[in-house]
């Protein structure tokens, strides 16, 4: 970016961040009441939790990046072309909170909600810029559908894995900052750092009352649209030549949900079922402490933030290689050390 687009994003890239955290978590203070009386989420067979519990404080954090991101907008240079993909952005992300909702309290409607997901992620990927490819090899529109499936795949990646207090923040708030940061490169378009910084202050806002031991979680209305917001800002990341750094960000999510997944069906599990199978589940049961857990995935998730932000500025086939090696490592460490527990002296 030039010098003085830096500055600019040295100024209201604060803004966006702090203005973010202070908005989700007044508007969860407004809500608490409500959720608390209507919205409580019974432990079940895949629950960390013992006790009830209010759901729904991703009402605050999907109501928060969308209004600090179309504020945010009024002071950027106009873009025509973001217009139309922020819009359609908003109305996938209220349309898929809705289906969470749906999920909070219909759990047995998968059929519905699967439908309406799909037209969430569809509406999503079949609006990017053509340019934005990420196997040009393949003809666009084989291209976009694959991008859909795969997109549905991981918004539902995103909500089993939020099954921890602070996990979903272990992973947002590295993963958002990391994209905001390659942006100031020059490698995403500017309404996608706004609303990285916006995620990112949201969910900070949000921290603050899912801190172990949680008062509040963020349900379906939340994990699900910050799914789809994430997988967008990953697509669009590897649409631009950085297809490297789009696999590590998310690297640990996809590797404890492919390799839990591929453990269940191969164990003869019905792996539609609610379970607590993943590598950070099974380590709370084997004596690791929630705050153990969460520790080491926000830590290793920096430390994929750092490498995926290498693979951007030092761009070549090594460099890739190189971090995605090194990812790969600190991910497999994580997992092994996570499934091991703590040894039983």
């Amino acid at each position: 970016m030039k010098g003085e687009s830096v500055a600019f994003w040295v100024v209201i890239g604060p803004v966006i961040l702090v203005a973010s955290a202070l908005v989700s978590a007044f508007l969860i203070l407004a809500l608490y009441p409500v959720l608390k009386r209507y919205a409580m989420a019974r432990p079940n067979a895949r629950s960390s939790h013992k006790i009830p519990t209010p759901q729904g404080g991703g009402i605050a954090v999907v109501a928060t990046v969308i209004a600090v991101s179309c504020s945010a907008f009024y002071f950027l240079p106009p873009d025509t072309a973001a217009v139309p993909q922020f819009s359609i952005l908003c109305a996938a992300v209220v349309l898929i909170a809705g289906v969470g909702v749906l999920a909070d309290i219909h759990p047995e409607n998968f059929g519905a909600r699967l439908l309406l997901q799909t037209l969430a992620v569809a509406a999503v990927i079949f609006v990017l810029p053509p340019e934005s490819r990420i196997l040009p090899i393949l003809p666009l529109p084989i291209e976009r559908l694959g991008l859909t499936i795969a997109g549905l795949w991981f918004v539902n990646l995103v909500n089993f894995m939020d099954g921890l207090d602070w996990m979903t923040v272990a992973e947002v708030v590295p993963l958002t900052a990391a994209l905001a940061a390659i942006g100031l490169f020059g490698f995403l378009p500017p309404a996608a750092i706004v609303i990285s910084l916006a995620l990112c202050g949201a969910t900070i806002g949000f921290a603050f009352f899912n801190r172990p031991v949680a008062k509040l979680f963020l349900g379906d209305v939340g994990s699900l649209p910050i799914g789809l917001i994430l997988g967008w800002l990953l697509v669009l990341l590897a649409g631009h030549g950085n297809r490297a750094a789009a696999v590590l960000l998310p690297l640990y999510y996809l590797a404890d949900s492919v390799i839990t997944l591929i453990r269940r069906a191969l164990d003869g599990e019905k792996i539609w079922r609610a379970h607590r199978s993943h590598f950070y589940q099974r380590a709370t049961d084997r004596g690791f402490s929630v705050l153990e857990v969460v520790a080491r995935v926000f830590a290793v998730n920096v430390a994929l933030a750092a490498l995926a932000l290498t693979t951007t500025v030092l761009p070549s086939r090594l460099t890739d290689i190189a971090a995605l090696s090194a990812g790969a490592a600190l991910v497999g460490w994580l997992l092994l050390a996570l499934s091991r527990g703590h040894s039983v002296k």
